[in-house]
Parts: structure tokens; sequence; C-alpha cells
């Protein structure tokens, strides 16, 4: 991922360096439990272990020069390490195909980034948390189809991300439990020259479980449930970006983004001030489930194993991870500067004159009596007259003699009170907080 989308703890993960750090780890691990079983001398594990180091980018360069003779990363990694511990180092990869190393490692990694990931997302769910309590009464219009339907707050919006970003949460961790798996199983899965109960050690050990059943590889699908919750993450992320992105449009006007002092909207016009972070954050969204696309084309795999899934996966392993962390992050400081112009949503909830109110008219004639399509076409009258600038609605209801002769004006005007439409407001946010 380019250095402007990856947050330094997301870069020192996927260096080189942390990926044949990991490998070696794999590696002495394995030792020491095939040491445990008396499969390897337990004085070579421990010096093997004694001189555990960690790689620097020298070491990095020189694994690599190996590889472009090689042509094979684990064998240049392999051949490396005989050069650098010396003798000892022919009891490390016994009975292990590159897959196990290779496989387990990225398990150990994908564990970790999902771990960072999750923390940023406890983040901006703590800090719409607090914007929920913030505005859980700050009125405004709802809209569907963007067009004024009726009044709801914006605190409501909030906890329906909130919400949202929690199921979220929960999906991501589910992948992260079937993607944290690893093998040592051999070639084929059958663990032809290694004691079963090595793999489930050696997982034990680094924090993963055991892969039940393998060939040569950890299932795909396991990593493709992965790729598809930081999509799904990255939906819900542009769901809310797109709509802070409407809710900032000039006519509208209701929340902005932050605008730090400095800051530039536009090498033209100096007026501007343009949601540029949630726009970012929905491009962001379609790399993340192109990502998803690719990795659900790794799971077909030819019979126990080939190798087109690795050029994917050193793409998209390190570039999702990152981008879904950094993305987090960027919107948690959207939600916790943006700008809420209470007046201006009041403003706009009237900007209709009324409009917003008509279902309640339409259930209080329908109370009174009247059936409910000729009271549907009564308000949808006096509606569309206020549509085409003939009058205020509530005007215009109070000369419809029918209207008047059944509600009154004291009936009428009850109708225009968001009050009551919103009296179930708080029931909703404290049950979706869990203050039930």
């Amino acid at each position: 991922m380019i250095p402007r989308y990856t947050r330094p703890e997301m870069a020192e993960l996927w260096s080189d360096a942390r990926k044949l750090d990991t490998w070696l780890e794999v590696e002495l691990v394995a030792c020491e439990e095939m040491a445990r079983l008396g499969l390897v001398p337990q004085d070579a594990a421990k010096r093997l272990r004694q001189g555990r180091f960690s790689f620097s980018e020298d070491d990095v360069r020189k694994v690599a020069e190996i590889e472009n003779t090689t042509r094979h990363d684990v064998i240049a990694f392999l051949t490396f390490l005989e050069q650098r511990l010396g003798p000892d180092a022919r009891h490390l990869h016994l009975g292990m195909t590159s897959s196990d190393v290779l496989d387990t490692s990225l398990a150990v990694l994908l564990n970790e980034a999902c771990g960072l990931i999750l923390g940023e997302l406890d983040g901006l769910r703590e800090v719409m948390r607090e914007r929920v309590e913030q505005h859980r009464h700050t009125v405004m219009v709802g809209r569907t189809h963007g067009i004024h339907a009726e009044p709801l707050t914006f605190g409501l919006v909030l906890a329906l991300w909130w919400a949202e970003l929690g199921r979220q949460r929960a999906r991501i961790e589910a992948a992260r439990s079937s993607v944290a798996v690893g093998k040592l199983s051999g070639a084929v899965g059958t663990f032809a020259h290694l004691p079963y109960e090595i793999e489930q050690r050696v997982c034990q050990r680094l924090g993963l479980g055991a892969e039940p059943v393998s060939n040569q590889v950890v299932q795909r699908d396991r990593h493709a449930e992965l790729f598809c919750a930081l999509a799904n993450l990255g939906s819900t992320l542009e769901k809310i970006a797109v709509n802070i992105r409407h809710l900032q449009r000039t006519e509208v006007a209701e929340v902005w983004e932050p605008f730090g002092k400095g800051q530039k909207g536009s090498s033209a016009m100096p007026h501007k001030k343009n949601p540029i972070g949630c726009e970012n954050l929905t491009g962001v969204a379609r790399l993340l489930r192109s990502y998803a696309q690719a990795a659900l084309e790794n799971v077909a795999l030819w019979h126990e194993r080939d190798i087109s899934h690795s050029s994917v996966e050193r793409v998209i392993c390190p570039d999702a991870t990152t981008l879904a962390h950094y993305a987090l992050g960027r919107m948690k400081g959207i939600v916790s500067g943006m700008e809420v112009d209470a007046e201006r949503m009041r403003q706009n909830l009237e900007l209709t004159g009324g409009l917003v109110y008509s279902q309640k008219v339409l259930l209080e004639l329908v109370r009174s009596g009247l059936g409910r399509q000729r009271a549907y076409e009564c308000v949808q009258a006096a509606a569309l007259r206020a549509w085409r600038g003939e009058g205020n609605f509530r005007s215009l209801l109070e000369r419809d003699g029918e209207v008047m002769s059944r509600l009154g004006a004291e009936g009428i005007a009850a109708c225009f009170d968001h009050e009551k439409l919103l009296q179930n407001v708080d029931r909703i946010i404290d049950g979706v907080l869990g203050k039930d």
C-alpha cells in the first residue's frame, strides 16, 4: 500500500523484515516441538533459539539476492539461515513444505492485523456513541429517496451507524477466528513426515487454531471470509461518508467535515470547503470491495494446490488490512470533529411548510371516520398545491371544508407537532446503546 494510506503500525506489520521474522519463529517453534518428541537434538534446538535474531534491512536484501538465483522465496530464506545460524540450521523445516511456513506465518500476521483493525473500529464506535448522546434530541428532517419525509433526530441517525458498525465488528471478529489457523501437515496434508500432534502444539504456541483438514495449503475460503468482511466494513464506512457528503451540500448545510486552520478547499475558488475526507473514504471502499473479489477467486485452486493465489495475496493481504485500518482512523477523525448546525436542521425541517406532517393528518382523518382513500386524496390534494406554491400546507388544510369539519383548526394544529412524532426516540437509542 502507498505510504499516503499506511499508518506506522501496519507498515511495520507488513514489512519484509517482519515477514521473515515470522517465518523464522514458525521454523523455530516447529523445531522445538520436534526436539520435544526426540526428532531433533535438544541441544541443537536450544542453540537455534539462542541464535534467534531479528531481520535487518541488510538481511532482507541478502535473502532477496539469494532468491534471484533460487527463484523460490522459502528456499532462499532457508539458505540464508544456514549461512547465518550454521550447521544446526539443517534441523529446520524437517518434514515441512513451504506452505506450512507461509500459511502459518500469514495467519499470525492476519491475526495481528485484525487486532489493529478492531482497535480502530472500537475507537470509532466510542466517538460515534458520544455523538449519539450529544445529538439524541437534535431534530432534523428525515429523507427518503432524497426527499423530505418525516422528522427524526440526528442522534437516531448516528445510533443507526453505531449499531451497524457493531455488526461489522462481529463479522470481522468471526472472520479473524476463521483465518487465524495454521497447518504443518506437509506437502499434501497427510502428515507423512511429521507427527500429527506437532501441528496442534505449534499453532497453539503461535496463538492460532490448527486446520482440521488441509491439503498443501490452508483453504482460501477462510481468507475470502475476512476480505468479504473488510469489504462489508468499507461499504458501511462509505454509507456514512456518502450521507455526510450530502448533509454538507450547500443547499443542505447541516453537517460539515472538520476544516482545519490553514486548510484549503480549491486552488481556484478560495470559498470552497469540500468533504474531501468522506470522498476519500468512498474511493477506499471501492478498493476494499475489489480485494474481496480477488480473494473469492483465490478459493478455487488446482487439486492439492497451485500458486495462482500467491501473487494476489502479496497485494491484497497488506493492502486490504492497511486500507481498512486507515479508513477507520480517518472516519474517527471526521465523526469526532464534524460540525453539526442544529439551527440549519430546524430550518430545513420547516422548508416545505409542514408537508412532513402529512401522514399525521392522514391518520387523524382516518381516526375521525373518513375512509382511508378519501383521506389520502384530501391530504395529497393540499400537499400538491403546497408543492406548486399555491399556499402553506397547513393553511390549505384549514381552507378544506371536509378536513375542517372533521379535525377543526385545533385538531389540524395538533398534527404539526414533531415532539409527538419523536416520543420513542429515547427508547430506541437506549435500546441500541444497551441502556434498557
